[in-house]
């Protein structure tokens, strides 16, 4: 039963890989935690007539049939229509405090958020297990060949291993673990960058494979770090991974800028954060560093930084 006039809200987190992208869409693990600070929001409301979607960050502003029928927002509608009956006449508002194409999640979190609130408003529930499936579906638009790291990490909203092909686990968190995100203001494709790694392992498997296992290494330092609290570790692991992405060709100037600004001003490590070729960077500090790591950030060049910790976890490894 929808709920007249009444506007209904949900929200869905950013995320962040910690260590393993791209090693992770040829079988190796990652792992991905989500950013409760920044996320998508979406809210649904009853109307007179038609079926408006506005979501003024990226100038859209239509009604639900004019949009093209691969559009990921009518396809996430239309999707959760399907399962739960027929849309009424309703309006759909979406923002976001999560740069776009910047290996931050925004796609999943859209989706997530949006049908959410859409479930909300009809009346309806799905297992997390369900929305996080829609959202793999519809990642599949955006990204073409998605891991399916991000609609995990966004729709269970929860640190997580994953591994294609063998799912994901709970992720140990022993210790508080302050990070900063910093956006180069870079916009890069995911899609673009997974088909330069493909086109670089082509050419040379042999030569990638051994980078993606060197990864898979650093992935597990780094999970050992968390299990063990011991931030240190962490940071190198985190370093690890980052010499290994720019070996890939993933990385740029002005990440590689970033990342020797964080370490410089104190950062137990610090690394991109998704495909690469723009997008943001993380770091790993300690807690009475994590400011000054911010304030270098500024001014070494960054678009925008973020301040979070990830809290401590009571799942086993």
């Amino acid at each position: 039963m929808t709920r007249p006039f009444c506007a209904v809200e949900a929200r869905a987190p950013a995320k962040v890989i910690l260590a393993g992208e791209h090693a992770v869409v040829y079988g190796r693990p990652a792992l991905a935690v989500p950013v409760r600070g920044v996320t998508a929001r979406a809210r649904v409301q009853a109307a007179p007539r038609g079926r408006l979607v506005h979501a003024p960050d990226i100038g859209l502003r239509a009604d639900l049939a004019d949009l093209a029928p691969e559009h990921p927002l009518r396809r996430t509608l239309e999707a959760v229509a399907a399962q739960v009956g027929p849309l009424p006449r309703l309006r759909v508002h979406i923002a976001s405090d999560i740069p776009v194409a910047a290996g931050m999640g925004s796609g999943a979190a859209v989706t997530v958020a949006l049908a959410r609130a859409l479930l909300a408003f009809l009346g309806a529930s799905w297992p997390v297990a369900r929305l996080n499936a829609l959202a793999y579906e519809i990642e599949k638009l955006y990204h073409g060949t998605p891991s399916g790291i991000d609609n995990t990490v966004i729709a269970y909203e929860r640190p997580i291993v994953y591994r294609k092909g063998h799912g994901w686990r709970p992720l140990r968190v022993a210790r508080p673990v302050p990070l900063v995100v910093a956006d180069t203001g870079q916009r890069a494709s995911t899609r673009v960058m997974v088909a330069r790694v493909r086109q670089g392992w082509q050419r040379a498997r042999a030569r990638y494979e051994a980078l993606f296992d060197a990864v898979a290494q650093a992935v597990r330092a780094a999970q050992d770090a968390l299990a063990a609290g011991d931030l240190a570790a962490l940071g190198r692991a985190l370093g690890a991974n980052h010499a290994l992405l720019r070996q890939m060709g993933v990385s740029t100037p002005g990440l590689d800028r970033l990342v020797r600004a964080a370490e410089a001003a104190g950062a137990y490590g610090a690394k991109l954060a998704g495909a690469g070729g723009g997008g943001v960077m993380l770091a790993v500090t300690a807690p009475h560093a994590q400011a000054a790591v911010a304030q270098a950030l500024h001014q070494a060049g960054a678009a925008r930084v973020m301040m979070t910790t990830l809290p401590p976890t009571d799942e086993a490894p």
